[in-house]
């Protein structure tokens, strides 16, 4: 805990806004915040440059509150992932000064002290992938990097793709995000000397197999320079661009 952390915990106490049992949990472990039903990372970004994220499915929005307030002493940007609407709407009653965003199922508090760098390009197959790619773009945004949206490029109109491969070409890393047969991540691939990272989605028909299909298909494409996260992993995909991007752009400060 910084100096700057201890004082406010001990303000806290002085306003009656923290018990003296409580501080003393805060206190004594420098590492997470205890709560009946999750346990804090307070020291994540100091290990690993990115603060602790709250995955939304699965956890009520009360529980939400309470992580986002104890996340709040020790980070200045929040990020709740797959977080449906009517969940959202009792956390902002709590909440107010998050936003949320319905497209990509994000809650978000973004630092506005902290400078964006470099540039990734989100590539999308379909608009039925967009829920996806926002989840990525949302995410890739929170942790300071500048967002480039391309959306509905895929390769049964493979015209779309090379209109915009100008705009594409000049990002850091692409994230290629892909349903049907996947094929988008091996065009693409093929055309930037950048690298990829592929995300398949279980948008498709029957023998898309709620995403294995276009997993496969990236998993074994002949374009090099590919890496694959899981299926509908936008939020994983932006966190290993984030972490390309910003060694990237250190490299050319």
């Amino acid at each position: 805990m910084d100096q700057g952390q201890l004082l406010k915990v001990l303000k806290d106490v002085a306003d009656q806004a923290l018990t003296p049992a409580a501080a003393a949990g805060k206190l004594g472990n420098d590492s997470f915040e205890e709560l009946d039903y999750a346990k804090i990372d307070t020291t994540r970004a100091q290990r690993t440059g990115y603060p602790e994220v709250i995955y939304g499915s699965g956890k009520s929005a009360k529980q939400i509150v309470g992580i986002v307030k104890a996340m709040k002493d020790s980070q200045k940007s929040i990020l709740a992932t797959r977080v449906e609407q009517s969940k959202a709407d009792e956390v902002l009653k709590e909440l107010p000064f998050l936003k949320y965003d319905a497209v990509s199922q994000t809650l978000t508090l973004k630092d506005k002290e902290r400078v964006e760098v470099g540039n990734i390009a989100i590539v999308t197959a379909g608009t039925s992938d967009i829920k996806v790619a926002e989840e990525a773009a949302v995410t890739a945004e929170i942790f300071g990097n500048q967002v480039t949206r391309i959306y509905d490029v895929g390769v049964a109109g493979i015209h779309r793709l090379f209109a915009k491969l100008d705009v594409i070409r000049q990002a850091n890393v692409v994230i290629v995000i892909a349903g049907m047969e996947g094929a988008l991540t091996s065009v693409v691939g093929g055309l930037v000397d950048h690298p990829v990272i592929a995300v398949p989605t279980s948008i498709g028909y029957g023998s898309n197999l709620g995403g294995m299909t276009p997993l496969l298909t990236m998993l074994n494409s002949c374009s090099s320079g590919i890496s694959v996260v899981n299926i509908d992993n936008g939020f994983g995909a932006a966190y290993n661009a984030s972490m390309i991007n910003r060694l990237i752009s250190e490299e050319h400060i």
